[in-house]
């Protein structure tokens, strides 16, 4: 049975989510135990409102949390035997298999770098997140592909690429069941000359490479979905993926606004429905609950921070798949296969 640490007390919703996200969880028939860092008092006064598999659930208890809206470094020196550095430990102790929190994500990150070892010939973590797209990718169909880093790292060179390109592929093969996931280099032209000094010199080493490396992408390719795995730097891939978000908001914001207006408008949006609805499908955020912070020696999910009971529990199942599946021992076998270990 796979083991996750859950950071109960991080994200906006706290023990709202996670504790009902968990036993939920719980209660399906699926190989997975989950340990549920926080308060201990109050994690069994939540549970006690619930249904649950005592079996399946474990409380191990912290002191308070991260806040979302402070500085993290000052968080955790203020904080030592807070939710997230307790749960990192159960990891790196090897009492559970991989980690989930939907806490501060500058908080997750400096935990899980004080916690947990870097990978040999990975230079820097990058945070992976999923964002949707017009084209289905894998045998399951997946709605979403994957890009990073999206704000662990604000620049990358030549090497901070290769190694993202190795994670992310390694991530999208186990996740989302690809044999082989393309994988692209964003840039401002598809053109092997195109992009800055970092993104040509990584172009020519992946080209030819072990990877289904594919070449650039321009960034209307993104929501077309051409490829599985997508590569940047984490200042470029967060103000990308802000942008995505914005976008989906601005249409459910509209068509809401136009649903209490004129009988055309209704009309209209009746005509559209089906549309908007697969539009909510895609951007969709608590389908796939969480995504990867990929470069530690342990399989580390991020979940959303406004992430509810749902997005949890699928965010666990998401860890859970990517610890049986080997996620560091795939990612160490990309180092090797293309020799980045052996770089300075």
């Amino acid at each position: 049975m796979t083991t996750i640490a859950l950071d109960a007390l991080g994200g906006d919703n706290g023990l709202d989510a996670t504790v009902e996200g968990a036993a939920a969880l719980s209660r399906e028939d699926i190989d997975i135990r989950v340990m549920l860092v926080g308060d201990a008092a109050k994690v069994s006064e939540r549970l006690q409102a619930v249904s649950y598999d005592p079996t399946r659930l474990e409380i191990v208890d912290a002191e308070g949390c991260v806040d979302m809206a402070k500085d993290p470094r000052r968080e955790l020196e203020r904080r030592p035997n807070c939710s997230i550095l307790v749960a990192a430990q159960l990891v790196a102790d090897g009492d559970a298999d991989a980690l989930v929190s939907a806490g501060n994500t500058g908080g997750t990150i400096l935990a899980a770098a004080q916690r947990f070892e870097r990978l040999e010939g990975i230079r820097r973590a990058a945070l992976a997140a999923v964002y949707p797209t017009e084209k289905r990718h894998g045998p399951k169909k997946d709605p979403f592909a994957l890009m990073l880093d999206v704000g662990a790292t604000l620049s990358a060179e030549e090497l901070d690429l290769v190694g993202f390109a190795v994670m992310g592929a390694a991530y999208s093969s186990i996740v989302s069941e690809i044999v082989a996931p393309r994988v692209a280099l964003l840039s401002n032209g598809t053109e092997p000359n195109k992009g800055t000094a970092a993104i040509k010199a990584a172009h020519q080493r992946l080209i030819g490479g072990p990877l289904n490396f594919v070449g650039n992408v321009e960034g209307l390719d993104i929501p077309r979905g051409t490829v599985d795995v997508i590569v940047c730097d984490g200042f470029l891939g967060n103000v990308v993926l802000k942008m995505l978000e914005g976008v989906s908001e601005v249409f459910r914001d509209v068509a809401k606004q136009a649903s209490g207006r004129k009988l055309q408008w209704k009309m209209g949006l009746a005509m559209l429905g089906g549309g908007l609805k697969r539009l909510r499908r895609m951007t969709d955020w608590k389908a796939y609950g969480g995504a990867p912070l990929l470069g530690m020696d342990h399989v580390i999910i991020k979940a959303h921070g406004r992430s509810e009971a749902r997005a949890i529990r699928n965010a666990v199942k998401v860890a859970a798949k990517a610890a049986d599946g080997d996620l560091i021992g795939r990612i160490q076998a990309g180092v090797a296969a293309l020799e980045l270990n052996k770089d300075e």
